[in-house]
């Protein structure tokens, strides 16, 4: 895991020394263990190296080939790394190290570009071909890793993070604000190429693209994921729980392989929960060392119940004997926080939800240099209960009358408090959205059937943002934050599934819960709630963060901005306080926006971005 940036100058001049070292020096906390610098002809690359796999100087970035006509940065994991080595051994491939950083730059030169299909992990990289003069550039299928890029002046700039590339002074200088307007809007990111910041592009997940002197560079699909439309299939739900259990187990167990010590994200729901326990099985099993003879767990707590899980992680932690860890995300020190955890992001995010999520990378850091989290396994298995909506509507309008029905019964069963409220938030966020100025695209994450929405949600309106936030928030720490439900086995294996055993009778994650009964203790596998690393963002924005909101609201750039109606916003935030008004998190994108901006644009020639962690 570790940070990289690169420019290749195509128009035939040199590259930039000063401004790769600024570049590199900006994602320092990417990798904390080592910088190296390639510098030849047309092309240089930059690396900050976290050590994970192989800690020698073998391991050292930039990396060559035998001959050095191949030069790669990357950062990620390739989990299939042993068995690719293996493979590539026997075909006569020799190595230095055992790093899997190694294997991409053989394996291309086994495979070409056709080496992408073989990897399974996360990963951006760029290889530059000395022989063929070109920068291949590609990421992993969900987006797990970041990658952006620019061209400016005859040169391809590319980095793991915005940060870096606005060192460039002619880069990023304005927003895009047809992308701002679509998050104040809809509450999405990363759901295009485009990124907030005007001229910044992103390699879209699951996409690669060559980019050589004279040519267009053009980003292509290298792999896609079909979600299977049928309602029901002739195979048991055993044996399809005892499938995905296999496929879980494994993923798990690759997920670990590491030189340095392995945690877990435990937030005390089913997804988390159930990493908990395969990894405590593997424990016994195969005693992986990077996790050692107990496991780390790690949790947010709140004192107000409504967003505490205190109860379900006390149930893990008594039925597996890790050793848990737990932080409370606090109030009065959200504010003092939001500008790192902004600048961290190097966007405007979605809600104070990731807060949670930060603060428990920042807690992860004091222990051990990896965790285990459950990103993925909502959009995979349907577990969000807007999801039962789609269904619905997907089995009326296919004339699936008695299931529909049946779904209609159990989502009220199980989810009454939430349907109600859903439908308050509809009128409410509607309303908010009046506060706006300027044209924003519709995003309608949950319209269609069931598998389009499954589709969407996989590939664009949220697992994107949500990888973006994990991965930022990890990285922050110098932490290596890794997702098992994203093997691309196990994705491609859920996707494969009838709809069913995604949700059946208005209960979410139906395979999931079949495979892990008698392995998690039930009043966690039963869970009908979801939360995951919440936070009292309403609570905090009427009482605690209510001075500062209220002096980001009075500022007179705020005024100044076209993308909302700054008297409305006052008068509706006001509204709220007096609880005239319901919260909804539209009040918060409009307050990260104008911090953001301030942040990124207003104090940027005046004041260079950089804020201490």
């Amino acid at each position: 895991m570790c940070g990289i940036v690169g420019q290749y100058c195509y128009n035939g001049s040199l590259p930039d020394e000063k401004l790769l070292a600024e570049m590199s020096k900006r994602l320092a906390h990417r990798g904390p263990d080592g910088e190296g610098t390639y510098i030849h002809g047309s092309i240089g690359l930059a690396h900050r190296r976290l050590a994970i796999i192989d800690l020698s100087e073998n391991a050292h970035q930039p990396m060559s080939n035998e001959d050095n006509t191949l030069w790669l940065v990357f950062n990620g994991e390739i989990y299939n790394f042993v068995e690719l080595r293996s493979e590539l051994i026997q075909k006569g491939h020799s190595f230095k190290s055992k790093t899997d950083s190694e294997v991409i730059l053989h394996a291309y030169e086994e495979w070409g570009t056709e080496c992408l299909a073989r990897f399974n992990g996360m990963w951006a990289f760029a290889l530059w071909d000395g022989k063929k003069q070109q920068l291949l550039c590609a990421r992993d299928r969900f987006g797990i890793k970041p990658f952006y890029y620019t061209k400016t002046a005859g040169s391809f700039l590319f980095a793991s993070e915005i940060k870096a590339l606005l060192a460039h002074p002619e880069i990023g200088k304005k927003p895009d604000d047809k992308t701002l307007l679509t998050y104040l809007a809809w509450g999405v990111l990363d759901h295009s190429e485009k990124t907030m910041f005007d001229g910044i592009l992103q390699l879209r997940p699951a996409h690669a693209m060559v980019v050589k002197s004279g040519e267009k560079p053009e980003p292509y699909r290298y792999w896609d994921v079909n979600v299977n439309p049928s309602i029901r299939s002739d195979v048991t739900d055993k044996d399809t729980a005892a499938r995905f259990l296999a496929l879980m187990r494994d993923a798990v167990r690759i997920h670990l392989r590491s030189d340095v010590a392995v945690g877990t994200c435990l937030s005390g729901g089913i997804d988390s929960s159930t990493l908990t326990v395969l990894i405590n099985e593997l424990i016994r099993t195969e005693s992986p060392e990077s996790v050692g003879a107990r496991q780390k767990t790690f949790s947010a707590y709140f004192n107000d119940a409504r967003f505490d899980e205190s109860r379900y992680i006390d149930m893990m932690a008594a039925a597996t004997g890790v050793d848990g860890y737990r932080v409370q995300p606090d109030a009065g020190k959200v504010w003092d926080d939001l500008n790192k955890l902004l600048y961290m992001q190097d966007e405007p995010f979605g809600s104070l939800s990731i807060y949670a999520q930060y603060c428990v990378m920042r807690l992860a850091a004091e222990r051990v240099k990896v965790v285990l989290d459950g990103q993925g396994a909502d959009e995979l298995l349907a577990g969000y209960l807007a999801y039962e909506w789609s269904y619905i509507l997907g089995l009326t309008g296919s004339f699936h009358w008695y299931r529909a029905l049946c779904e209609k019964i159990g989502a009220i069963r199980h989810h009454h408090g939430f349907v109600c409220d859903s439908i308050r938030q509809l009128y409410v966020r509607a309303g908010r959205r009046k506060l706006l100025r300027g044209e924003a695209p519709k995003v309608d994450r949950y319209g269609g059937s069931l598998d389009q929405v499954l589709y969407r949600e996989l590939t664009s309106t949220n697992l994107t943002a949500l990888l973006h936030y994990e991965d930022r928030n990890s990285m922050a720490f110098s932490i290596e934050s890794r997702v098992p439900y994203l093997d691309m086995r196990l994705v491609e294996y859920i996707a494969s599934l009838p709809l069913e055993q995604k949700i059946r009778s208005g209960i979410t994650k139906h395979v999931l819960r079949r495979a892990i009964k008698g392995l998690v203790p039930e009043p966690v596998r039963c869970r009908m709630d979801k939360m995951g690393f919440v936070t009292p963002e309403e609570v905090w924005m009427k009482f605690e963060l209510r001075p500062f909101v209220l002096g980001v609201f009075t500022d007179k750039m705020f005024h100044k901005r076209p993308y909302w109606d700054p008297d409305a916003v006052v008068k509706n935030y006001l509204a709220f306080l007096d609880e005239k008004s319901a919260y909804s998190p539209e009040l918060f994108r409009i307050v990260c926006a104008e911090l953001w901006l301030q942040m990124f644009f207003d104090k940027r020639n005046t004041n260079p971005i950089n804020v201490e962690l």
